[in-house]
């Protein structure tokens, strides 16, 4: 294939309604620019498509139609490709952080444009992240809205999970290495950023950077139901960095250790449980942005 294309990678529960529509404004878009749009929804193909040098050398970039899973597991599959989200799922935390519409048209124009940021990576277990890790509380919500998922998720998913996970949670010790120097911390709750911007409108680290080759990492060292309100509760008014209970700092490798399995997510995603290896990868993921867009440090879109 001589003709520059792009691939987009479709999640497969993002085929009707709307996100169709927006899929096909997508791929007529994109076709005005004078570029072939191939549509995947099955992984495989894509990944055995790409084999082709041919496919490869022409290719201008891939699009992640989903939602922030769907953007994860792009990143991971096809390290040194550009990368462009076209946000299709419920949060799109990292197309809102980029400044990206929920528009098919704007993200054909995007990639047309050409314009493209290379950010940091988080690395977890041999898994990348543009987002963020944790362990603890918020894990555990996650963990049992997953497994209770039959379809695509909402908000309102989260409700029940919150509910069980407010009577059930055991809130084990965790100690957290930061470059592995000096003592361990003790927490209860370990929320480990790259970018400044996290669900329902929270932010764990206001001042984070996308490309400044570190992590942030924020840790709650009380534990009980009443507790997570009020840490909650201070995240939402940004001034949970000045409780003398909660450690903020930054650093390079992370290792979370714990006597009992404490749950872990990767940008909305189960991820198993501690111990966990958390790094940073500088400048790794390549991204189109929309043109003259600056990434922000200290806001979420």
């Amino acid at each position: 294939m001589s003709k520059r294309w792009v691939a987009i990678q479709r999640n497969p529960r993002s085929g009707s309604g709307q996100r169709r529509a927006l899929l096909l404004e997508l791929i007529s878009r994109l076709r005005e620019h004078g570029l072939r749009p191939r549509i995947f929804s099955r992984r495989e193909r894509l990944q055995d498509y790409l084999n082709n040098p041919d496919h490869r050398a022409s290719l201008v970039g891939i699009v992640a139609a989903g939602g922030d899973g769907t953007a994860g597991d792009v990143i991971n599959r096809y390290p040194g490709i550009p990368v462009a989200v076209l946000p299709l799922g419920t949060e799109n935390l990292l197309a809102r952080f980029l400044g990206i519409k929920r528009s098919g048209r704007f993200v054909a124009d995007m990639i047309a444009a050409g314009q493209t940021r290379h950010i940091d990576l988080g690395v977890a277990n041999d898994r990348r992240f543009s987002l963020m890790a944790s362990c603890g509380f918020d894990a555990d919500i996650l963990q049992r809205t997953h497994a209770r998922r039959t379809g695509h998720i909402t908000k309102l998913s989260y409700l029940q999970p919150i509910l069980i996970s407010l009577r059930k949670y055991k809130y084990p010790e965790m100690r957290v290495y930061l470059d592995g120097a000096g003592a361990p911390i003790s927490c209860r709750v370990a929320v480990i950023t790259n970018l400044p911007i996290y669900g329902f409108g929270l932010s764990f680290s206001r001042s984070a950077r996308a490309d400044d080759g570190r992590l942030d990492v924020c840790l709650f060292q009380r534990h009980s139901a009443f507790q997570m309100f009020r840490y909650l509760y201070m995240v939402a008014r940004g001034k949970h960095e000045q409780l003398p209970d909660v450690v903020c700092a930054q650093a390079q490798r992370v290792r979370i250790e714990s006597d009992q399995p404490v749950p872990a997510q990767i940008d909305g995603d189960p991820a198993g449980t501690t111990p966990i290896e958390i790094g940073i990868e500088p400048g790794a993921c390549e991204l189109f942005v929309p043109p003259n867009e600056k990434l922000r440090s200290k806001s979420a879109r």
